[in-house]
């Protein structure tokens, strides 16, 4: 099952990087992008982004790693809130 969800996030990622065009398009301008990212192509940009996450994400969760991942990234949080580890 993970597989599957994995890999329904990697094309859904792919999607939303290649047709960032469509999405700036039908949902606007964002303008947390445009002010961070950049005057004409922060949107853009940021769809861009959005869509790498996700097709990375995909791949951690289609070939099992999403965990060890999760608990890399967390771990700095995770032993602030709890000295004993």
């Amino acid at each position: 099952m993970k597989f599957i969800i994995g890999l329904i996030m990697v094309v859904v990622g792919a999607l939303i990087t290649i047709k960032s065009e469509k999405l700036l398009e039908f949902f606007g301008r964002i303008d947390f992008f445009e002010d961070k990212l950049g005057t004409s192509g922060g949107s853009r940009l940021g769809y861009k982004l959005i869509g790498l996450l996700i097709f990375f994400l995909g791949m951690l969760t289609m070939t099992g790693l999403i965990g060890g991942f999760l608990q890399f990234v967390l771990s700095p949080l995770l032993k602030w809130s709890n000295p004993e580890l």
